[in-house]
């Protein structure tokens, strides 16, 4: 959130000034287009020595500054996006790790100042398009909208494209669910993006486009002439290839839209990744890959293009960092922040055009990823130190190495060869191999993993500690292959206890989670509900308790939004007494009102009792603990009540087994049914 006096006294416009050193004389205030890649590695495209097609970027790079050590702020999706808009800590802003909607309350903190709001100070008319992933109100927990950090319209997913790139069915547009889409990610969002600048922008203001693509994540999709390109359609290889080939032809055509309304010379174009690859052989041979503070982990690419204010042709190798995004945009627009804010990152703007003004940054280049071994990382010249912490947190290892040993039989099957632990680890995440018994596992594995708000104090209080250190040159060795720490004590001592006042320092700051799970509306074992259904909807974190003043038909869209998201990350899980038809039961139960056909049982049976009461009365009989047969519910459909209600042979069975699933259970076996829940495979499934 924007302090009211940045909007004042704060605040410095100059729109008369222009860059030095251009050669041209030009505005102050470009437009911008922040593009961001997800998962990409640093040697993917084409200008990096990849062996994808980009020539879009490729040129991009060419007529602009290309960096050749460019690094995320790091390793994972949520906190690289939460440095990226801040230029500060992901620590500091409220966002330790990548944030999961449905269990965390975590999120990019309110008071957070975001590029957009700056911006906004300068006139400018500012959109997000795509994916988002630092918290949002899609799935029913209480966190902050897009538009509320600075964005004046929005296109968004609350993380990655589902069920996959192609036809993505979890987007919203300015606090509305859109539904399922036509087409792959990329060039729905450039198509969103031209939609904002054909259709909403104020012409006389420029523009800042946040774009952050959800390629090339898994899962993937991209169309076959593309992917046949790079090898069989199978391969998941080609499949990736061509997922980064899409997205390059995606920003073509907006370039050539900028170039048509006659925008593309005064708007700087910004392009990188929000962290290193999970293909170790796309991070150009360095160490390790995304999840990792070593090189292969947050080394990305880095293009900026600015036809009206940099002159091009420019490789800069000076390390820069995304986290210097925000201060090197505030610098070329004339947009001061507040003085109390502190910004970890620089202005790179003194690189772009080979000025004489000497670059300066004025506190190390760091990393602090509590979830991460190493936990730390400091870059200074040609010299990368990290540090590694010396406990794990208390997940529950065995449970872990047990169910990554079933995934094991599945996966090895599927790939037709054997894997090594660090390969097992890779595809539990990223294999695209689906059915029901695997599935499951996935499940319990994600689960098993996922991290734990509780442990926030711990963090913040150092937990583990750095307990060791390695050294290395990064200038003759990339791979980070010959730790130099015992040859060279004097630089590692000075590095390391720079790096450690460093961490302490974000640590100091970063808030604590988890405290009061009260407020986030999600039904919690607190409740006196005890039926099969408490469980699922317990499991799933599925709010079925209206919010003051929702009506159930907004809370029928909350649970819409929760279950597509959950279906397209295949993470539905049901307990044992649970089936497809009793699933499918409760989403013709909750439909809304501008269900085609309807169940829309709680228009009068309310959430969270299935009833209504009255002082005292039930004036509308609840649905739990009931015993229809069949043919008595059919009876029940036909009176005047329900005449509004049409549902086929197959949806009154799916009812019926909802309704069954609404018994009282006793403690030990509801306490099972949660234990038990198995995943869901929901892909391809439509319910008939």
């Amino acid at each position: 959130m924007l302090p009211m006096k940045l909007c004042t006294a704060q605040t410095v416009v100059n729109h008369n000034s222009t860059l030095e050193d251009t050669g041209r004389k030009t505005q102050s205030t470009p437009n911008i287009v922040l593009m961001l890649a997800d998962d990409l590695g640093s040697a993917d495209i084409g200008c990096y020595g990849g062996p994808v097609k980009t020539p879009v970027l490729d040129k991009l790079a060419a007529d602009g500054v290309k960096f050749t050590h460019f690094y995320s702020a790091a390793p994972v999706c949520s906190p690289a996006r939460a440095s990226l808009l801040t230029g500060r800590h992901h620590l500091r802003t409220g966002v330790y790790t990548v944030i999961q909607d449905h269990i965390h309350n975590m999120h990019l903190e309110l008071d957070e100042v975001t590029i957009a709001e700056l911006l906004k100070t300068k006139g400018y008319h500012t959109a997000h398009v795509g994916k988002w992933h630092l918290g949002t109100p899609f799935r029913g927990m209480k966190k902050p909208w897009i538009d509320e950090q600075g964005f004046d319209y929005w296109f968004a997913t609350d993380l990655n494209a589902a069920p996959s790139h192609k036809n993505p069915r979890n987007f919203w547009r300015n606090r509305k669910q859109v539904g399922e889409i036509n087409g792959y990610a990329c060039q729905i969002v450039v198509d969103e993006a031209i939609r904002f600048l054909a259709d909403h922008r104020d012409e006389e203001k420029p523009f800042f486009i946040n774009m952050w693509f959800h390629e090339p994540h898994a899962p993937l999709a991209a169309p076959a002439k593309i992917v046949e390109q790079y090898g069989e359609l199978t391969d998941q290889a080609a499949i990736y290839s061509a997922t980064i080939d899409n997205t390059d032809r995606a920003i073509g055509r907006l370039v050539d839209y900028l170039k048509e309304i006659g925008e593309l010379e005064n708007t700087l174009l910004i392009y990188t990744s929000d962290h290193g690859s999970y293909r170790h052989e796309r991070n150009g041979n360095l160490s390790a890959g995304k999840g990792s503070l070593l090189e292969g982990g947050i080394r990305t690419p880095g293009i900026f293009y600015w036809p009206a204010g940099i002159k091009g042709g420019h490789i800069e190798t000076t390390p820069g960092a995304a986290i210097d995004i925000l201060p090197t945009i505030c610098s070329i627009v004339d947009v001061k922040y507040p003085a109390e804010l502190h910004i970890d990152g620089s202005d790179l703007s003194v690189l772009f055009n080979n000025s004489d003004k000497e670059f300066f940054r004025h506190q190390p280049l760091t990393w602090h990823s509590p979830l991460s071994q190493p936990v730390a990382a400091i870059r200074e010249g040609n010299y990368s130190l990290v540090g590694f912490r010396s406990e794990e947190y208390p997940k529950d290892k065995e449970a872990i190495a047990a169910v990554m040993e079933k995934m094991r039989v599945h996966l090895e099957k599927y790939l037709n060869k054997g894997l090594d632990a660090q390969q097992l680890w890779h595809e539990c995440y990223n294999s695209p191999l689906k059915n029901p018994e695997y599935n499951k596992l996935r499940g319990e594995f994600v689960t098993l993993n996922t991290f734990q708000e509780r442990w926030t104090p711990i963090i913040k209080a150092g937990f583990g500690g750095i307990s060791r250190v390695q050294l290395f040159d990064i200038s003759i060795d990339p791979r980070q292959k010959n730790d130099l720490a015992k040859q060279l004590p004097e630089v590692t001592k000075r590095l390391r206890t720079t790096m450690e006042s460093m961490h302490q320092d974000v640590l100091k700051e970063a808030p604590v989670w988890g405290e009061d799970n009260s407020k986030s509306g999600i039904h919690r074992l607190d409740s006196d509900r005890r039926t099969t259904f408490d469980a699922f909807a317990y499991v799933n974190r599925i709010p079925i308790v209206p919010k003051m003043g929702e009506s159930q038909d907004d809370l029928a869209q909350r649970i819409a939004s929760r279950l597509a998201n959950q279906e397209g990350r295949i993470l539905v899980k049901l307990p044992p007494d649970m089936n497809h038809y009793t699933y499918y039961g409760f989403k013709l139960a909750v439909q809304s009102n501008g269900a085609s056909t309807a169940g829309r049982c709680i228009q009068c049976h309310a959430l969270p009792g299935f009833g209504r009461s009255s002082g005292g009365k039930e004036i509308v009989p609840t649905l739990r603990n009931k015993n229809y047969s069949l043919s008595r519910l059919e009876t029940l459909l036909k009176n005047e009540n329900h005449s509004q209600i049409e549902l086929n042979k197959q949806q009154k069975i799916q009812l019926l087994a909802f309704i069954y699933s609404l018994k009282d259970l006793p403690e030990y076996e509801f306490r099972e049914a949660i234990i038990e829940a198995a995943v869901l495979d929901t892909s391809g499934d439509n319910g008939k």
